[in-house]
C-alpha cells in the first residue's frame, strides 16, 4: 500500500536564517554585470556558493522564496548541508535524519556491480534492504560534505608579492599548505585549496568526508537505465535513475572507517520532500558538484575539438564498444561483468556525439570568433593570439594524452592490473612495503578476476592498439609499438601474440604466484610482455608526453586567466561565468521544455504512460519486469499521482549542469526536494562549450516517481517512511 503522510502547507524545515555582515569584494571580478542580466541569461552559470547574495534578487525574481543566506551559510544550518559529494565524481543529497541519501541509479552502478553475481544478480532484479542489516558496505565508497568555502585570494597575492616563476610557485605552495593546515588541525576536517577563473581567484574548501557508506537501495536496471544507450542524453526519458545509500559514523556522529558499531548518520540538514512536484514553469535549482566546464575556449581550439579530438576518441570508443557489446551479448556473466565498464564507455561516447553536432548547429566557430574580434577592437589586446600560439604546440600533446588514457584506461583492464605488481617486479619495494603490496594485491584478486575475461581483454587490445595508431603522431608514438604492430600482421595478431606468451591472465599461474611470494619468481615477470608493453607505454607517456602537456597546459591557464579578466574589463555590462571545477555550484532556472528543431515541441514533464509506450518485451534497453507493467497498466499510482491523474516520470529545466552534477538534488522555490538530476538533452551536450539558453535543457527523474518505485512498486515503503514529506497547497509562498 502507498505510504501515508502528513500533508503540511508552506512547511519550512531544517534550516535557520541567520543574517551576517556580506561583501562582495572579489566576487565583483568575476561577475560582472549581474544586476542587469535578463531572464535568458540567468539561467547560464553554475555559481560559487558564497557569491550568491549577488544573484539573490534576481533569483527571487524568477520565483526563489529562500535567501542567499539559506542556501549557503557558515553559521546556520542551511542547504549546502545536505548536498554531498558521492565518491568524487558524482552528487547526493541527504533525505533522512538517519543518514539515507538518494544519488543516480548510475552513480551507485559500480557498487550495485560488485555485488551482483549470476546467482544474485542485483542489476537485474534490483535490491532492497529491508533492515539496517541488510545495507551492504562497500570498501573506497566515499560521501563529503563541504564545511566552508572562503576567499584567500588576497592572503595568496600578500604572501607572493615581488615573487615570479618558480620561486612564486614555490611560495604560493607553501602559504596554501599552511592555510590548510590552520583551517583544519584538530578538526578532523580535510581541505584544499582550489584555483577559480584560471587562478585569478583562489579559494579554501573544508570539508568532512564519511567511509562507511552501505547500498540501501536500487531499482532493476530495467528501471534504473530504462531505454540504455538508445535514450542515453535524449529526451522525452522515462528512467527511474535513482539509487539509495546511507552514511554510518562513530558513536559521536564523527567518520569512521567501517564497522559494525558504526550507527547511521544524523546530517546538520536533510532534504524535505515535495511530494506535489512539479509544474511547467516552476523554478529550480540544481545544487551539486559539476565536473568541468570549458566555456572559455577561443575559436581555434574548437575547431580543434570539432575536427579532430572528439572523432578519435568517438573511434576509440566505437572499436571498444564494439567488442564489449558483443562480449555482454554473449552471456550473462559477461553481461553483469562489463556492464559497469560499458556504461563508462559509451556514456562520453554519446556525449561527443552531441557535443560536435550541437557546436556544429548553433555556428559555435562563428561566436567565437565574433567575440575575439570584438576584444581585439575594444583593447587591442593580443591574448588571443598569445592563446592561438599555445594551442598550435599544445594540441599534439593533448591528443597523444587522450588517446594514452583510451587506450590505457578505457580499454583492456589486464594492462593496469599488470602495472599493479611493478613494485614486487622490479624490487622497488621490499621489507614492510614489500608485504602490504602482495597483501594488497592477494586481497583485489578476486575482484579483479570476477569482472575479467582474457579474449574479451585480448579484442580490446587488438582492435584499440590499431586505432591509437591510426591517429597518434608519429613522433609522439612509443617506441617500437608501431614497428612490432606491423611485423606482427596488426593489432589483433600482435594482442593475441601478446596474450599468448602472458601470464597475468591466468588466473591458476597468478593464484600460485602471490600465495607463494616468491621473489625470484616475480623478478621473471619483467620479460612478460603484458608487462612490458604497459611499462612502455607508460614511460614513453610519463616521460615524453606529460611534461610537455603539463607544461602547455599551465601557459595556456595562465593566459586563459588573462583571457576572461580582459573581457571582463572590456564588457562589463555582459556576464562571463566561472568555469566549473568540480567545486560546490548552484544552477537556476525553471520547468520548462524547448523546441531544439523547427516543428519540434519538447513537453517538459514525461509520464508514466510514455514508459508503457516504449515497452519492448525482450529488448535491452526497453524491456521491463513484469509487476512494473502490470501497476502502469492498472494505473495503480498509490498517493503520488498529479493533479492531472498522471504519474510523473522525469521533467526538463533550464538549469546549467554537466558532468558530476548526476545526482544533484533538484529543488523548488522552497529548497524542497523535487527531482534527481541525472542527464542533459542530445541537443543540450556542447553546453560545457557553448550555452545557448534556448534549447540546453537538464534532464531530472521525479521525486514522485522514485517515492513509487520504492513504495508502490519494489515495497520499500519504510524508506518513504524515514523521509520528510511536505506539500505545497495553494501554490508556492
Amino acid at each position: 500500500m502507498p505510504r501515508k503522510y502528513t500533508r503540511v502547507s508552506k512547511r519550512r524545515v531544517g534550516y535557520l536564517v541567520g543574517m551576517k555582515t556580506w561583501t562582495v569584494k572579489g566576487a565583483l571580478a568575476l561577475v560582472l554585470g549581474l544586476a542587469c542580466m535578463n531572464v535568458l541569461q540567468a539561467k547560464e552559470g553554475m555559481w560559487i556558493p558564497t557569491l550568491l547574495k549577488v544573484v539573490e534578487g534576481d533569483m527571487q525574481a524568477m520565483g526563489l522564496k529562500l535567501t542567499a543566506e539559506d542556501i549557503y551559510s557558515i553559521n546556520h544550518s542551511s542547504l549546502k548541508d545536505a548536498v554531498v559529494h558521492f565518491n568524487g565524481g558524482c552528487t547526493a543529497e541527504m533525505v533522512s535524519a538517519e543518514g539515507l541519501l538518494l544519488t543516480n541509479h548510475h552513480c551507485g552502478y559500480g557498487q550495485i556491480q560488485q555485488h551482483s553475481t549470476v546467482e544474485n544478480d542485483l542489476l537485474t532484479n534490483g535490491f532492497w534492504a529491508m533492515t539496517r542489516e541488510a545495507e551492504l558496505p562497500n570498501p573506497d565508497l566515499t560521501c563529503t560534505f563541504i564545511d566552508r568555502i572562503e576567499d584567500v585570494t588576497l592572503q595568496l597575492s600578500r604572501a607572493c608579492v615581488g615573487l615570479a616563476g618558480e620561486a612564486r610557485e614555490k611560495r604560493m605552495q607553501e602559504e596554501m599548505e599552511a592555510i590548510v593546515k590552520r583551517a583544519t588541525a584538530g578538526k578532523g576536517l580535510e581541505g584544499r585549496v582550489v584555483a577559480f577563473d584560471f587562478g585569478n581567484s583562489h579559494y579554501l574548501i573544508t570539508s568532512r568526508v564519511f567511509r562507511d557508506v552501505r547500498l540501501v537501495g536500487a531499482p532493476p536496471s530495467a528501471v534504473g537505465k530504462f531505454g540504455g544507450d538508445t535514450d542515453n542524453w535524449v529526451w522525452p526519458r522515462h528512467t527511474g535513475d535513482f539509487s539509495a545509500f546511507r552514511i554510518y559514523a562513530d558513536a559521536d556522529n564523527n567518520p569512521a572507517d567501517y564497522s559494525a558499531d558504526n550507527v547511521p548518520y544524523a546530517p546538520v540538514h536533510h532534504f524535505p520532500v515535495n511530494v506535489d512536484g512539479v509544474k511547467d514553469g516552476d523554478f529550480t535549482m540544481v545544487f551539486g558538484f559539476p565536473g568541468r566546464t570549458e566555456q572559455y575556449l577561443t575559436s581555434d581550439a574548437v575547431e580543434h575539438v570539432i575536427t579532430r579530438l572528439n572523432p578519435m576518441r568517438i573511434a576509440m570508443r566505437d572499436e571498444g564498444l564494439a567488442v564489449i557489446n558483443a562480449a555482454r551479448a554473449s552471456s550473462d556473466a559477461l553481461r553483469i561483468a562489463y556492464a559497469a565498464k560499458q556504461s563508462s564507455v559509451a556514456n562520453a561516447w554519446k556525449k561527443w556525439k552531441g557535443q560536435n553536432r550541437g557546436l556544429t548547429e548553433l555556428h559555435a566557430l562563428d561566436k567565437k570568433r565574433a567575440l575575439e574580434a570584438r576584444l581585439k577592437a575594444a583593447t587591442g589586446s593580443a591574448v588571443v593570439e598569445d592563446l592561438g600560439a599555445l594551442n598550435a604546440a599544445y594540441f599534439p600533446f593533448l591528443e597523444a594524452r587522450a588517446l594514452f588514457i583510451e587506450l590505457t584506461y578505457y580499454g583492456p583492464d589486464l594492462l593496469n592490473y599488470a602495472h599493479g605488481f611493478s613494485g614486487l617486479i622490479e624490487g622497488a619495494v621490499e621489507g614492510e612495503k614489500r608485504d602490504q603490496l602482495l597483501a594488497k594485491l592477494r586481497a583485489n584478486e578476486a575482484g579483479f578476476r570476477k569482472d575479467f575475461d582474457a579474449q574479451v581483454d585480448e579484442q580490446l587490445l587488438g582492435r584499440l592498439v590499431d586505432e591509437y595508431l591510426e591517429w597518434i603522431p608519429v613522433d609522439l608514438t612509443p617506441e617500437g609499438l608501431r614497428q612490432e604492430v606491423s611485423k606482427a600482421g596488426g593489432g589483433p595478431a600482435w594482442s593475441a601474440k601478446v596474450f599468448g606468451k602472458s601470464v597475468f591472465d591466468n588466473a591458476d599461474a597468478m593464484k600460485k604466484l602471490l600465495a607463494s611470494g616468491n621473489a625470484k619468481a616475480w623478478g621473471k615477470l619483467v620479460k612478460d610482455p603484458v608487462y612490458i608493453w604497459i611499462e612502455n607505454l607508460r614511460a614513453h607517456y610519463f616521460a615524453q608526453i606529460a611534461p610537455e602537456y603539463g607544461r602547455l597546459r599551465g601557459e595556456i591557464e595562465l593566459a586563459s586567466g588573462a583571457y576572461t579578466k580582459a573581457l571582463r574589463r572590456a564588457f562589463p555590462e555582459e556576464v562571463f561565468p566561472v568555469d566549473a571545477n568540480s567545486t560546490l555550484r548552484l544552477t537556476y532556472g525553471k520547468v520548462e521544455g524547448s523546441a531544439p528543431y523547427d516543428g519540434m515541441q519538447y513537453n517538459p514533464l514525461s509520464t508514466a504512460r510514455g514508459i508503457l509506450q516504449k515497452h519492448v518485451p525482450g529488448d535491452p534497453d526497453f524491456d521491463m519486469p513484469e509487476r512494473l507493467v502490470e501497476l502502469l497498466e492498472a494505473r495503480d499510482y498509490g498517493g503520488y499521482a498529479n493533479e492531472e491523474g498522471e504519474l510523473v516520470v522525469c521533467f526538463t529545466g533550464s538549469n546549467h549542469t554537466t558532468g558530476g552534477n548526476s545526482g544533484s538534488p533538484a529543488l523548488d522555490a522552497h529548497g524542497h526536494l523535487v527531482g534527481i538530476n541525472f542527464d542533459r538533452s542530445w541537443e543540450s551536450t556542447m553546453s560545457d562549450i557553448l550555452f545557448d539558453g534556448s534549447r540546453c535543457r537538464n534532464i531530472m527523474v521525479d521525486i514522485r516517481y522514485v517515492l513509487w518505485v520504492m513504495d508502490v512498486f519494489a515495497g520499500a515503503g519504510h524508506l518513504v517512511e524515514e523521509m520528510t514529506l511536505v506539500t505545497q497547497e495553494g501554490g508556492t509562498e
